[in-house]
C-alpha cells in the first residue's frame, strides 16, 4: 500500500534527513511522488544523473520492503553499503541477497525481512528465482520492485541476460506491487522492449537528457596504445581513470605493463576469484590505486563521482555500451575525458567473432557493430551523433568538447561518387569485397579484374582521376551511411541495401570526409604515411616543435640521398614527430619515439641526436621529462623464445604452434620484434615457401619504389597476384637487410 502522506514537503524533509541533500536533481522529486502514488515508472536517466535516488528514498517512506533486481553482486554490495552509510545504527534497513552470502548471514537477512526491519532488498535475478526466496518474499509485505539495469531485459541491449526476461513472470508468482524501471542507457528499441517484457505498457516514462556536457570525447588512431595509453596517464598524474579492454589477457597485460610504468592500476575481469574482484574493486573506490583495467563486467552501478577518464582501448560492440561505460567519468559534473582507440582491423575481428552464431543474433550484432563504427568514423560532431542514437536532438553543430569539432576534417559533396559506386556493385552479377570494386572504378588492371573480365566493364576507370584508395574511403562510408551492406557469412563482400537504391533514384548532397583518418593498416605501417600520421599526431594533440621538425626532415633527406636510401626507411614521420616532442639528445632516448628501436638508432640516429642537442643548447629548450615505456617481461619471454627459434631455423607453422598462435599472430610478433631494430634472418623460411622471382619482385618494390612500408601500399601496386603473407614475409626481410 503507498503512503498517502508523500507529499512534496514530507519527501524534501527525508530527503535531507536520509541523504543529507537540500533538494532533488532534474525530474527525481516527480519520479518519487508517481511511484509512491502506486503507478508503474520508467526511468532513462544517465549516468550520475541520481537513479539509485529515485528508489531509495521511496523504499524508506512507503510500508513494506522494496525488492530491487540488480545484475551484479558487487553492485548489491556497493548499495547496500551507502545506505547503511546514511541510516546510521540500523544494519538491517538494507540487505543483499545472493550466492555469496553463508547459511547464517541468509538467516540474518530472512529474520529482517520478517521482522520488518528491512527497507531495500537486493537481488539477483537468478536468486530471485529459487523457490525458497519466493515462498519467503510471498509472506511479506512488498512496497514496489525497482529493476535496475533494465536494459539487460532486451536482446538489443548492450548487456542482455536472459534471466532478466523472467522477472516478471516471477513478480506476478510473489504478489503484485508496482514496477520502477531504470536504466542509463537505452535506444527507442530497448525501451519498447523494456516495457513490453515487464508488461508495464502504461507505465510513464521520464526521460532525461543525455546530454553529459563536461564529458569529452576522442576517438584516436590505434598506433602504439600502450604507449600513448602511459604518456596520457603520466600527463594526468593521480587522476582516477578506468580502461576498458575486449579480452581478459588484454586487461591483464596493460594493468601488469601500468606497475612496471609507475603507474598504479589492477586488473578487474569475470576470469579472477570473487574475493580478488571485491578486492580490486574497493581498492579503487578507496583511491589506493588510479587506474582500474577492466572488462565491461566492471562498472555498473559503481559510484565514484571523481573518474577523471575513461578509455576504450577496444573499440565497443554497440554505442550503448560505449556511452554507460564512458559514463562513467565526470560523474561528478566536473572533468571527464572519455577516448576510444580505433582501428578498422578490431571491426573485422569482432565480425569474425560473429560468424557461427545463430542468423538472428548475428543481425543484431552486425546492426550494434554498424552503429559503432558509423560513430568512430564520423566526421560529425560526437556528442551530436551519441545523442541521435537515443533519439534525442543535439541543435547545435559544434559541441566544443571533442575532436571532431575541434579538428574539424575537410569535406566534399560526394553525391556523384557514392553514385557510381552503388551503380557498379549493384549491376555486378556477383558480390566482391571492397578493394575489388574500389581498383575497377581506379581503373587498376589487376589479374583478378582480368579473370572476371571486369576491365571490360562500362564502369571500368569511371573514376581513374581518383586512385584506388579514395574510392575505398567512399565505399567505406557508404557502409556507415548504409546505403551498402557488408557480409559476414561471406567476409567482406559488398551489397546494395534499400537505402542505397533510394539514393540512386534520388541523390542529394552528400558531405563526404575527403580521406579516411583510419585505415585497414597495422600500425607499423601506418607511421610513415605522411597525411595520416600528421591526422594521427593532430587526433593526439600534435604539440611538437615545427622548426625542429622541418630541420629533422631537411637532414632525413640529406641523409637518404647520402645512403641511396628513400626517407621512410630512415626513420617514419611518426618517429620525427615524436623526435620534434621529446626531444632525444642520446641514442638511448632516441630508440624510445616512435617506430624507432635500437636498430635504427643505432644505424641513423647519431646525426639526429646531435642536431637535437644543438638546437635544444641554442634555443634553451626545457626537455620533458625522459619518456621511457618498460616492456612486460612475460612477452619480452615470449620474443626471445621467437628470436632463439629462428635463429635454429624452425618452421614458422613449428614456433606458433609452440606458442599457440596462428600464422598472422607469429608473423605480427616477429614484425614488432623487427620494427624495435633486432634483425632476424628468414632466408630458410622463404626460400623454401616464396618462389626466388616473387622475392625479387617485392624487394625490388620495397627497395626502390615504395615510399613507405605499407602493406597495404604494396598489395595495392603489386596487385593481386601476390599474397599478402608473401608481402610481409619479405618485407621483414628487407627491413632486417636495408632499414635495420
Amino acid at each position: 500500500m503507498p503512503m498517502s502522506d508523500t507529499t512534496p514537503a514530507i519527501l524534501r524533509s527525508k530527503l535531507k534527513e536520509f541523504f543529507g541533500f537540500d533538494s532533488f536533481k532534474g525530474d527525481q522529486l516527480e519520479i518519487i511522488l508517481h511511484l509512491c502514488g502506486g503507478n508503474d515508472t520508467f526511468v532513462l536517466m544517465p549516468t550520475g544523473g541520481g537513479k539509485s535516488l529515485c528508489y531509495q528514498l521511496p523504499a524508506l517512506v512507503m510500508p513494506g520492503t522494496a525488492i530491487v533486481i540488480s545484475p551484479l553482486i558487487a553492485l548489491m554490495k556497493n548499495q547496500v553499503d551507502a545506505i547503511r552509510g546514511f541510516i546510521s545504527g540500523n544494519e538491517g534497513i538494507a540487505h543483499f541477497l545472493n550466492s555469496s552470502l553463508g547459511r547464517s548471514q541468509t538467516a540474518d537477512v530472512r529474520r529482517d525481512l520478517k521482522s520488518g526491519v528491512t527497507k531495500l532488498l537486493y537481488v539477483a535475478p537468478e536468486s530471485l528465482t529459487k523457490e525458497e526466496n519466493i515462498a519467503m518474499l510471498k509472506e511479506i509485505p512488498i512496497s514496489f520492485y525497482a529493476v535496475d539495469e533494465a536494459h539487460c531485459i532486451s536482446e538489443w541491449g548492450h548487456d542482455f541476460r536472459p534471466e532478466y526476461r523472467k522477472i516478471r513472470t516471477i513478480i506476478d508468482d510473489i504478489q503484485p506491487a508496482p514496477v520502477i524501471a531504470l536504466t542509463a542507457t537505452a535506444t527507442l528499441k530497448v525501451q519498447s522492449d523494456i516495457l513490453k517484457n515487464l508488461r508495464i505498457p502504461d507505465a510513464k516514462v521520464f526521460k532525461s537528457s543525455f546530454n553529459r556536457p563536461n564529458l569529452y570525447y576522442e576517438i584516436r588512431e590505434k598506433i602504439e596504445p600502450e604507449k600513448d595509453i602511459i604518456r596520457f596517464i603520466r600527463q594526468n598524474a593521480g587522476k582516477s581513470g578506468i580502461i576498458y579492454c575486449l579480452s581478459r589477457k588484454k586487461v591483464e597485460e596493460l594493468s601488469q605493463l601500468l606497475n612496471i610504468n609507475g603507474i598504479k592500476a589492477l586488473p578487474y575481469h569475470a576470469g579472477l576469484d570473487a574475493k580478488t574482484r571485491a578486492e580490486n574493486q574497493d581498492r579503487f573506490l578507496m583511491e589506493d590505486i588510479d587506474v582500474i583495467v577492466a572488462t565491461i563486467a566492471f562498472g555498473m552501478g559503481i559510484d565514484k563521482p571523481d573518474v577523471r577518464f575513461v578509455i576504450h582501448y577496444d573499440i565497443p560492440k554497440s554505442l550503448e555500451g560505449y556511452y554507460q561505460e564512458s559514463g562513467r567519468a565526470g560523474r561528478d559534473g566536473k572533468e571527464g575525458i572519455c577516448i576510444t582507440y580505433y582501428s578498422y582491423k578490431d571491426i573485422r575481428k569482432l565480425e569474425k567473432f560473429m560468424q557461427g552464431k545463430p542468423v538472428a543474433e548475428q543481425e543484431i550484432g552486425r546492426q550494434l557493430l554498424d552503429e559503432t563504427m558509423a560513430y568512430a568514423e564520423s566526421s560529425q560532431c560526437r556528442r551530436k551523433v551519441l545523442l541521435g542514437y537515443f533519439g534525442e536532438d543535439y541543435d547545435r553543430d559544434n559541441c566544443g568538447s571533442c575532436d571532431n569539432c575541434l579538428h574539424p576534417k575537410p569535406r566534399f559533396d560526394g553525391r556523384k561518387e557514392m553514385a557510381d559506386v552503388i551503380r557498379l556493385v549493384r549491376d555486378l552479377p556477383e558480390h566482391f569485397k571492397i578493394e575489388h570494386i574500389a581498383n575497377i572504378l581506379a581503373g587498376v588492371d589487376t589479374a583478378i579484374i582480368k579473370s572476371y573480365r571486369h576491365d571490360e566493364l562500362e564502369m571500368f576507370g569511371a573514376g581513374r582521376e581518383h586512385s584506388a584508395k579514395f574510392w575505398m574511403t567512399v565505399i567505406q562510408q557508404g557502409l556507415v551511411l548504409h546505403f551498402l551492406n557488408k557480409e559476414i557469412e561471406t567476409y567482406g563482400s559488398i551489397s546494395v541495401s534499400e537505402k542505397g537504391l533510394e539514393f540512386l533514384e534520388n541523390p542529394h548532397e552528400l558531405m563526404l570526409v575527403e580521406e579516411r583518418v583510419f585505415s585497414d593498416r597495422d600500425a607499423d605501417d601506418e607511421d610513415d604515411d605522411n597525411e595520416e600520421a600528421a591526422a594521427a599526431a593532430a587526433m593526439r594533440g600534435g604539440g611538437g616543435d615545427p622548426t625542429l621538425l622541418a630541420m629533422l626532415k631537411t637532414l632525413r633527406k640529406d641523409l637518404s640521398r647520402r645512403l641511396r636510401l628513400q626517407p621512410w626507411i630512415i626513420f617514419g614521420d611518426q618517429s620525427l614527430d615524436d623526435m620534434a616532442i621529446s626531444y632525444p639528445t642520446t641514442i638511448d632516448e632516441l630508440r624510445n619515439c616512435q617506430g624507432v628501436g635500437e636498430g635504427k638508432a643505432k644505424k641513423f640516429g647519431k646525426e639526429f641526436v646531435d642536431l637535437i642537442a644543438k638546437y635544444v643548447e641554442e634555443n634553451d629548450i626545457i626537455r620533458p621529462d625522459d619518456f621511457v615505456v618498460k616492456s612486460i617481461a612475460g612477452k619480452s619471454n615470449n620474443k626471445v623464445f621467437i628470436i632463439q627459434s629462428i635463429d635454429r631455423q624452425i618452421s614458422l607453422e613449428d614456433i606458433a604452434d609452440a606458442k599457440g598462435l596462428d600464422m598472422d599472430g607469429l608473423v605480427s610478433e616477429i614484425e614488432a620484434i623487427v620494427s624495435y631494430g633486432t634483425k632476424l634472418n628468414l632466408d630458410y623460411y622463404i626460400n623454401e615457401h616464396i618462389d626466388e622471382a616473387v622475392v625479387e619482385d617485392i624487394y625490388d618494390y620495397f627497395r626502390n619504389e615504395a615510399e613507405s612500408d605499407s602493406v597495404d601500399e604494396a598489395m595495392k601496386a603489386l596487385g593481386s597476384d601476390y599474397y599478402e603473407m608473401e608481402i610481409r614475409l619479405v618485407r621483414i626481410k628487407f627491413l632486417c637487410e636495408i632499414a635495420n
